[in-house]
């Protein structure tokens, strides 16, 4: 059993940061920047006075960062190589993430908004393996090309882990002596729909509230009559590009159905697990930077002329948080191997529970993390100079989003228990 990495993979972990250091830092700290990154990083990203919105400037940084990073090869890693991607691993991309999250904040990886100079492209994936032959031509070159960005309309203002009870309903109805169908409802959490020019919209057509059959996901401009941006969520890190949208009569004809009829809960599920244990992999990395950050910190800092380190109230909480990380990212690395031996049905059905493991122990760690971080800083902890607060207040978002905590550990519980998974029908009665 070889736990190193490869050769090749810490060989790619270089280049990455050779090219961050080479082409992102000057551009980060380009034409003051740096103000999206520093103390003034909420104010400078944040069009408070239009909705909380991402600035206009802020969005072109990190297009024109990721524009880079797809020149230089990076960027389209982890796709398929018919893509112009690596067929990048799960080991590969969860070893990436961590690695580009254990640097800090900066423009190579900025996870308040999915932002990253090795990208993610679940979209991309579920096009190929959903759309049909005109939407995988028009659409997947479309992303890649960043012409065209698809907004998720999946949770709604009443239903958010229960899906399959949403109210968003579409029926069949002709217009102009055309087949279509006229939808219904809202939809909370849409987030990007300010630069989106097409909306995923999931919707009950057949079968009773409770059911998995029976809705059909719709591919939509998000200029169709009967769209409407009601509001944009502020959030606790801003900014916002997080609204709730209405649908009323809004009608698409047959084209806009995106995969199989009345089973589209499948491309809501599809990529979960890549999702999930890519991001875990980032807060990892997120809270390994704070422990190591307090570390050098409580080595500099000399209250009464001494080292804080020499505390054992400063050792013993990151000591606790040191020993976390370690076993997590043993975790997680084992997990995204096991994810890379079978083929991508089969991990919902052997190792699902593995894969929320490691996302809300993750997420729950750095928030933590962050949280020591700060104590273990004082006041300058506390403020906007140090970027501990703002790790916190993203890192807070995912106990909640990508699977709740409590949805996560009722997987697990479904596994330990054998409701699912391997050990259903395998729990021998007590000795």
């Amino acid at each position: 059993m070889d736990f190193s990495l490869p050769d090749e993979l810490t060989q790619y972990l270089a280049k990455i940061d050779a090219f961050i250091e080479s082409e992102i830092k000057p551009l980060e700290e380009a034409d003051d920047n740096i103000r999206f990154f520093d103390h003034r990083r909420e104010w400078a990203r944040t069009n408070f006075e239009e909705g909380g919105l991402p600035r206009h400037e802020w969005e072109e940084l990190l297009e024109e960062a990721k524009r880079r990073a797809d020149k230089a090869g990076f960027l389209r890693f982890a796709l398929p190589g018919e893509y112009g991607g690596s067929n990048g691993s799960n080991l590969w991309m969860t070893v990436i993430r961590e690695h580009l999250a254990a640097r800090g904040l900066g423009l190579h990886n900025d996870l308040q908004n999915e932002h990253s100079i090795v990208g993610n492209f679940p979209s991309v994936i579920m096009l190929r393996d959903f759309g049909s032959a005109e939407q995988k031509d028009v659409f997947i070159p479309g992303i890649l090309d960043r012409k065209l960005f698809l907004a998720f309309g999946l949770t709604e203002p009443d239903h958010g882990s229960d899906a399959t009870h949403m109210e968003t309903r579409a029926v069949p109805e002709m217009r102009e002596g055309k087949a279509g169908w006229r939808i219904d409802g809202g939809k909370m959490w849409t987030t990007g729909m300010h630069t989106a020019t097409h909306v995923i919209i999931f919707a009950r057509t057949a079968g009773d509230d409770g059911d998995a059959k029976g809705i059909t996901a719709f591919l939509v401009p998000t200029d169709t009559p009967g769209i409407t941006v009601e509001e944009y969520l502020w959030t606790f890190n801003m900014p916002t590009d997080h609204p709730r949208v209405s649908f009323s009569n809004l009608w698409v004809d047959d084209s806009c159905i995106f995969g199989p009829p009345d089973r589209g809960l499948a491309l809501a599920q599809a990529f979960v697990h890549e999702n999930r244990i890519r991001q875990a992999a980032s807060s990892l990395g997120a809270a390994a930077y704070c422990v190591e950050e307090s570390v050098r910190y409580a080595r500099a800092r000399k209250p009464f002329g001494e080292e804080l380190a020499r505390n054992q109230a400063i050792q013993w909480p990151l000591v606790e948080l040191a020993t976390q990380i370690e076993m997590l990212r043993l975790l997680i690395r084992k997990t995204a191997w096991e994810m890379d031996q079978m083929p991508h049905p089969e991990v919902e059905k052997r190792i699902s529970d593995k894969v929320s493991m490691c996302n809300y122990w993750a997420n729950r760690l750095c928030c933590e993390a962050a949280d020591r971080a700060m104590q273990v800083h004082g006041g300058i902890g506390y403020s906007r100079h140090k970027p501990f607060e703002h790790i916190y207040r993203h890192h807070r978002r995912y106990r909640i989003t990508e699977g709740s905590e409590e949805i996560q550990m009722r997987k697990v519980a479904s596994y330990l228990f054998g409701y699912l998974g391997p050990r259903k029908g395998q729990i021998p009665p007590p000795r």
